[in-house]
């Protein structure tokens, strides 16, 4: 295959933060079609690859496309990739000692999951924990932000 004319790493780059903004696009619309749901499952599928391709993707990228991955998954009514990938998600936070905020959000993503998967003791737990660490650790905006996630689960 000849060489692009293009830099591949940027390339990578530009579309995990694209597809990851067309994701989000579609998290927010509120009555998406079962077409909008396949696409918006692709265009987080294919953020989540370009990050792994991207050289220099951190743990902070991977962390917050798992985020995201669990999330698509969890409104699209399907638990066991929701649950499968908010774990991946706290797994990562948790072994790269991510900021508070981000682990809370790793909470947040179980206790949206554990909810999709009819699990309420295991959202519960989930939900405290990310409401701990909402109370304990995060600045005002912070705070704000994942408590008004907290209550669409």
């Amino acid at each position: 295959m000849p060489t692009p004319e293009f830099d591949i790493q940027s390339a990578h780059r530009y579309f995990a933060a694209d597809c990851f903004n067309k994701t989000w696009n579609f998290l927010e619309k509120k009555d998406r079609t079962p077409s909008e749901n396949l696409e918006m499952i692709s265009t987080c599928q294919a953020s989540f690859w370009h990050w792994t391709q991207f050289e220099g993707h951190t743990p902070l990228n991977i962390s917050i496309a798992y985020w995201q991955l669990s999330r698509v998954y969890a409104m699209t009514n399907q638990p066991k990739l929701a649950l499968s990938f908010a774990s991946l998600c706290l797994k990562i936070s948790q072994a790269n000692e991510l900021s508070p905020f981000y682990m809370a959000y790793a909470y947040e993503a179980l206790a949206r999951a554990s909810t999709v998967a009819n699990r309420p003791e295991e959202a519960d737990t989930w939900l405290e924990s990310a409401k701990n660490i909402a109370e304990s650790e995060l600045e005002a905006d912070e705070k704000q932000q994942l408590l008004t996630d907290l209550n669409t689960i």
